[in-house]
């Protein structure tokens, strides 16, 4: 398999994800402004925080009279983390980056996964889309995040499991695994640095809602109170978006998954061939967090230093990647 097309699957992969997880993340955010009593910066501050651009943000959208960003304006977050071209992570750069990157290996896509990127492509700079946008907002994000999904579906039920496929979901695992540490990191420092309410009872209707909305952001709700038995706690939720194995979107599945994967692409026991240095880098990584998993989590700092670490990680690890297997410079 040619350097090429690898590195068009690896991005085809991460950027699939990364529109997936954005329309998630925003829509939970909508809900999240509807339900808590919180002051609109606390729910939109963190979109942009988690999508780092936060400069940015700045440069387009102030307050005017004290030139501060309009962290409270959720139209203006919304739109900047939609549609607007000089944000890279837009969802409309995302699915534009993820067809782009499929047109270009239309020779090892399944026809079905195509259709399906290219449609919500289509979709995207449609005027439904808009109409959708401005009248139907919660519609809107269901339509990106089914599309995507199926898009992920395909790939695994229509494609043969070889090295197109292998790249293809190292790509989405390491962008999962970065979405996940980024989401939790900052939603977690603004939990825990909530200001004090005199009732306790109201405190902790708000901090329940904060923490459900963060777990509906990565699709984690129904399986963490199966494991919690309904009960909600900063570390526990910490803990499962950390070290929960049997959860898809948690930071240890999809750290060991990855490697699993680049197993498949570079066996271990092949040292002549390219990728060693990625492959220890995520094997040392994976034992890493695995070590985590017997370590509390009490404190912001903990779990800052924690995810800060992860996301460090990923960087530098599809950052060999490119140098390495993919024979490419793209920003990670």
């Amino acid at each position: 398999m040619i350097s090429r097309v690898a590195d068009h699957c690896f991005w085809f992969g991460r950027y699939v994800e990364r529109a997936e997880a954005t329309a998630r993340m925003l829509a939970s955010s909508v809900s999240l402004a509807l339900d808590a009593e919180l002051p609109s910066s606390g729910v939109w501050r963190p979109v942009i925080v988690v999508s780092g651009e936060e400069d940015e943000f700045e440069a387009k959208f102030t307050d005017g009279d004290d030139d501060h960003p309009a962290w409270g304006d959720g139209e203006a977050v919304q739109r900047f983390m939609v549609w607007d071209e000089s944000n890279g992570v837009s969802l409309a750069k995302s699915v534009t980056g993820a067809r782009w990157n499929a047109r270009s290996i239309r020779e090892v896509l399944s026809l079905e996964a195509w259709e399906t990127v290219n449609e919500l492509h289509l979709w995207m700079l449609s005027d439904s889309a808009q109409t959708t946008f401005a009248q139907h907002r919660e519609a809107f994000y269901q339509h990106v995040r089914r599309s995507t999904q199926l898009t992920l579906g395909l790939l695994r039920s229509t494609m043969l499991h070889d090295e197109p496929l292998d790249f293809m979901w190292l790509g989405v695992l390491l962008e999962r695994v970065n979405q996940t540490a980024r989401m939790l990191d900052v939603h977690h420092h603004a939990f825990t640095n909530l200001p004090r309410r005199r009732s306790s009872d109201a405190e902790e209707v708000i901090e329940t809602a904060l923490w459900l909305s963060l777990l509906r952001g990565l699709s984690g709700s129904e399986g963490y109170l199966k494991r919690a038995a309904g009960r909600i706690s900063s570390e526990g939720v910490a803990r499962f978006l950390v070290s929960e194995r049997a959860f898809p979107r948690s930071i240890a599945y999809c750290v060991k998954s990855a490697y699993d994967r680049l197993c498949d692409i570079r066996p271990p026991e092949h040292h002549a061939l390219p990728g060693g240095a990625s492959l220890e880098r995520l094997r040392v990584l994976h034992a890493w967090v695995s070590a985590r998993e017997a370590e509390p989590l009490a404190g912001s700092r903990a779990v800052h230093d924690l995810l800060t670490h992860v996301v460090d990680e990923v960087h530098e690890i599809c950052g060999t990647l490119g140098t390495e297997l993919l024979g490419a410079g793209r920003p990670t």
